[in-house]
C-alpha cells in the first residue's frame, strides 16, 4: 500500500489540467453508431459507379443495421464496428432501366476490406440486365469497398479525436493533444486478433517493408483431354470434388473464387476455355492485401495434357509450403478424384 502523499500518479487527478482520466489509464468509450450511420449514408447514397461506357447509381439505403464504438484503454485506441447494409442501385442499358441490390452483410473489424462480402442481385433478370449486373460485380464492388474503406479510415482518425487526452504539462507547454504512435484494433468474436496500424499524420506516409518474393514454375502431366482438365479447374461440382469442401466460384473475368474454407481466394483475370486461366491468388495467412499472379496453361498432346503453372509474387517465407500445397491439394487430389492418373516420364 502506498504511503500517504506517495500514491500511484495514475490516480492523482489534481495533477491533470482537466482532472480526468490521468495518463489515459481508464477505459473510455464513445458511441460511434449515430456518427457511423451519417458517414455511411454520406459515402454510399447517390454514389455513382461508372466505367467502360456504363453507369450505375446507388439510389437508396434500404437497410443499415449495426453499431460502432471507439474506445481508449491505457492510451490504446480500440474499435468495434459491425454493419449489415443493403443498397438499392439502378442503371440503364439499351434504353432499359435496370434495378437491383447490393448486400453487405459483414462489414466489421474482423474482416479486412478486401474480405468484406458484397453480393450483387437484380430485381428482374434478362440478357441486358445481366450485363449490368456483371458490371456492378466487376467494377461496382471494388469502388464500393473503397467507400467502406474511407468510412473505417475516418472512424479511426476523425471520430476518435479527443479519446487520447493530453498528459500532465502538455497544455502548459503549448503541446498539441497527445496521439499514440499506433492504433491497436482488437477484433471481437471468437477469432480475436491484434492488428497494429500506424497512425496517419500530416507527414508523408512511409512505405512499408519490401516483401521478398519468388516465382514458382511447375509442369504437370495428366492422362486426360484438355477440356476435362479445364473443367476440373473451373466447374463448381468438380472443384468441390477434389477440394472436398464448399466452393465459391464465379467463372468470368473479375469473378471471385474461394476454396479450402477460405484459405485460398482470389479472382479470375483472364479465361481462355480449355487453354488458359489467369488469376489473382492468395493464401489467407499471407500478409494482408498481398496477392500473387497465377497463370495456368493447358497443352493437349497425343496421349496426355500438359499443365504449366507460373505463379509470381509468392512471399519467400511461404514458397516451399505453396509449392507443396499445389502438388498435394491440387494435382494429386485431382488425379485421385477423377482418375486422370500419373504420367510416367
Amino acid at each position: 500500500m502506498a504511503k500517504w502523499g506517495e500514491g500511484d500518479p495514475r490516480w492523482i487527478v489534481e495533477e491533470r489540467p482537466d482532472a480526468t482520466n490521468v495518463n489515459n489509464w481508464h477505459w473510455t468509450e464513445k458511441n460511434a453508431t449515430p456518427w457511423s450511420k451519417d458517414k455511411l449514408t454520406e459515402l454510399l447514397k447517390d454514389f455513382v459507379v461508372s466505367g467502360s461506357g456504363q453507369e450505375c447509381k446507388i439510389t437508396e439505403i434500404e437497410k443499415m443495421e449495426g453499431e460502432a464504438t471507439a474506445n481508449n484503454r491505457k492510451g490504446k485506441l480500440i474499435f468495434f464496428y459491425e454493419w449489415n447494409i443493403v443498397l438499392k442501385w439502378t442503371g440503364v442499358i439499351n434504353d432499359e432501366d435496370v434495378t437491383g441490390k447490393v448486400t453487405i452483410p459483414n462489414l466489421s473489424e474482423e474482416n479486412d476490406i478486401d474480405e468484406v462480402e458484397l453480393t450483387v442481385s437484380l430485381d428482374t433478370s434478362n440478357d441486358a440486365s445481366e450485363k449490368l449486373k456483371i458490371f456492378m460485380y466487376n467494377v461496382g464492388r471494388d469502388k464500393l469497398r473503397k467507400q467502406l474503406e474511407t468510412y473505417v479510415k475516418h472512424l479511426k482518425q476523425d471520430f476518435a479525436k479527443g479519446l487520447i487526452l493530453p498528459k500532465k504539462g502538455d497544455e502548459a507547454n503549448g503541446a498539441p493533444t497527445v496521439k499514440p504512435d499506433k492504433e491497436t484494433v482488437y477484433a471481437s468474436g471468437f477469432n480475436k486478433q491484434k492488428i497494429e496500424l500506424k497512425t496517419v499524420t500530416s507527414e508523408p506516409s512511409k512505405v512499408g517493408l519490401k516483401l521478398d518474393v519468388k516465382t514458382l514454375e511447375v509442369t504437370e502431366r495428366f492422362v486426360c483431354r484438355a477440356n476435362e482438365l479445364y473443367d476440373a479447374l473451373t466447374r463448381v461440382d468438380m472443384v468441390t470434388a477434389f477440394t472436398r469442401g464448399h466452393v465459391k466460384l464465379d467463372l468470368f473475368k473479375g469473378g471471385e473464387f474461394v476454396f479450402f474454407g477460405g484459405n485460398v481466394s482470389g479472382k479470375f483475370d483472364e479465361i481462355v476455355p480449355n487453354k488458359k486461366i489467369s488469376q489473382t491468388w492468395r493464401l489467407k495467412q499471407w500478409p494482408s492485401g498481398h496477392y500473387s499472379n497465377v497463370v495456368i496453361e493447358l497443352d493437349e498432346k497425343d496421349d496426355h495434357t500438359e499443365l504449366k503453372l507460373t505463379q509470381t509474387l509468392i512471399p519467400s517465407a511461404e514458397f516451399e509450403a505453396t509449392k507443396t500445397n499445389w502438388s498435394r491439394y491440387y494435382w494429386d487430389s485431382m488425379r485421385s478424384a477423377f482418375g486422370f492418373g500419373s504420367f510416367l516420364y
